[in-house]
C-alpha cells in the first residue's frame, strides 16, 4: 500500500509540473522608449570564420587523454616492480610405495602399496 501511495504522489507531482501556466507572449520590444527617435541598431557581431574541422575538439580530447595518463602515473607512484616467484611447495611428508611383503597364507611374497612417511 505504501508503494502505491508513493507512486501516486510522484505521478501527481510530475503531472502538475507539466501543467504549469505560462504568461501570454508579448510582441513588443520592452527596452525601447514608446515614442521618439530610436537609435540605430548596433552592428552585427563579428564572426571569425574558421574551417571548423574539429581541431578544438580533437585538441581537447588529446589534452584530456594526456592529462589522464600523467595523473594516473602520478597516482601510481610505485612503478613497475619485480616480484619474486613463490617458493616451490615442500615435498610431501607421506607417500605410497610398492613393497614386497610376505604372504601369510602360502608362505610366499606379494607386492603391496604401503604408506611411507618421513
Amino acid at each position: 500500500m505504501k508503494k502505491i501511495l508513493l507512486s501516486t504522489i510522484a505521478a501527481a507531482l510530475a503531472a502538475s509540473s507539466l501543467v504549469a501556466t505560462a504568461a501570454p507572449a508579448a510582441a513588443q520590444e520592452w527596452r525601447r522608449p514608446p515614442y521618439g527617435d530610436y537609435p540605430p541598431p548596433p552592428p552585427p557581431p563579428r564572426r571569425h570564420h574558421h574551417n571548423d574541422t574539429g581541431a578544438a575538439i580533437a585538441g581537447g580530447l588529446a589534452a584530456g587523454v594526456i592529462g589522464g595518463l600523467i595523473a594516473g602515473s602520478i597516482a601510481n607512484d610505485r612503478g613497475p616492480r619485480y616480484i619474486d616467484p613463490p617458493p616451490p611447495p615442500p615435498p610431501p611428508r607421506c607417500w605410497f610405495e610398492d613393497r614386497q611383503v610376505p604372504n601369510a597364507y602360502d608362505g610366499g611374497w606379494h607386492m603391496e602399496s604401503m604408506r611411507v612417511c618421513r
